[in-house]
C-alpha cells in the first residue's frame, strides 16, 4: 500500500495533480490554507496505487508518495 502525504500549507490548489491521478483520488479541499488557497486532498488513501504521477506533476513539490 502507498502512503500519499500533502504539504497543505504550501499547496496552491492548481489541481494539476488531480488531473493526472488514474484513480481520481485527489480533489480540492474545502479548507483554506494560510496563503488563502484550497489545497489538494486525497479522498481515499486506501485506493492509492503509488504511481506518483501526482508528485511528478506538482510544480511546487508538495506531494510525497511512499510505497
Amino acid at each position: 500500500m502507498a502512503k500519499l502525504t500533502i504539504a497543505a500549507e504550501t499547496c496552491k490548489g492548481c489541481g494539476l495533480c488531480a488531473d493526472v491521478c488514474p484513480k481520481k483520488l485527489l480533489e480540492l479541499s474545502h479548507d483554506i490554507n494560510s496563503k488563502g488557497y484550497h489545497p489538494i486532498a486525497i479522498t481515499d488513501q486506501e485506493k492509492c496505487i503509488g504511481c506518483a504521477f501526482c508528485a511528478r506533476m506538482c510544480p511546487d513539490a508538495v506531494i510525497t508518495v511512499e510505497k
